[in-house]
């Protein structure tokens, strides 16, 4: 299996989003992880609801810091466009595919990011099969 890490500030949108679909899409060739470099704590309720539109429940997700994953050197790094180069994490490979945040858009443009970052987990499970 190859190690992903999602990452972005908060931890509780586009990462978790991307873990998710990287989950639903790539499960037999990805391990996935996500987390943050200031995470809030808790998951955006919108990323929640959009989610289960596609038929995946987020609501079990949590918030992680990058203490609280596991140790070990990832095969992918993959930052969302917030800045975070995380250096201190161990990565074969880093990316950062700058997707925009969009806790605070509406319903359109919130979905709109979801089937960005579907695309693009689609997109790297090809490249690794």
């Amino acid at each position: 299996m190859i190690k992903v890490l999602f990452v972005c500030v908060e931890n509780s949108c586009r990462s978790q989003i991307a873990e998710a679909f990287a989950k639903i899409h790539g499960s037999n060739v990805i391990e996935a992880f996500s987390s943050g470099s200031k995470p809030s704590g808790t998951v955006n309720p919108k990323g929640i609801e959009y989610m289960k539109e596609v038929g995946y429940d987020m609501s079990t997700h949590k918030s992680k810091a990058l203490t609280e994953i596991p140790d070990v050197k990832y095969d992918h790094v993959i930052t969302m466009g917030c800045g975070d180069k995380c250096p201190y994490i161990k990565a074969t490979h880093r990316d950062d595919w700058g997707i925009p945040d969009p806790k605070n858009m509406d319903a359109e443009g919130f979905r709109n990011v979801r089937q960005m970052i579907e695309d693009k987990v689609k997109g790297l499970i090809e490249t690794l099969q």
